[in-house]
C-alpha cells in the first residue's frame, strides 16, 4: 500500500465513526477492554495519530496499527473480511 492508499483507508474509517457518532478515546493499555464500544472508540482514536506515522514515513507502525483497526472491524462484526482486504487494494484487484 502506498502512503495514499493508507490515507484513504484512514478516512473510510473516520467518516465511519464520525457517522455513528463514536468518539475517540486513548483506552488503557493495561486493562483488559470492557466492551465494543469503548473498542470503536479507541480505534477512532488511533486513526489522528496513524496519519501524523504517514507523514513521518513511519509506514511499518502505521500498517500493525491498520491491522489492529481492522482485526477490531472485523470482530465488532463492522465489516466483512472481503470489504476490509478490498479497502487496502486498488481499485482494479478488488473483489466481489
Amino acid at each position: 500500500m502506498t502512503p495514499e492508499k493508507v490515507l484513504e483507508v484512514i478516512e473510510i474509517y473516520r467518516e465511519l465513526f464520525v457517522e455513528r457518532n463514536i468518539g475517540k478515546i486513548d483506552y488503557p493499555h493495561d486493562e483488559l477492554l470492557d466492551g465494543e464500544a469503548h473498542g470503536l472508540e479507541h480505534c477512532h482514536g488511533m486513526l489522528d495519530k496513524m496519519v501524523e506515522f504517514v507523514r513521518e514515513g513511519r509506514m511499518e507502525k502505521t500498517f500493525r496499527w491498520l491491522g489492529f483497526v481492522q482485526g477490531a472491524l472485523w470482530a465488532f462484526r463492522v465489516f466483512p473480511l472481503t470489504d476490509l482486504k478490498n479497502h487496502n487494494r486498488p481499485p482494479e484487484r478488488k473483489e466481489d
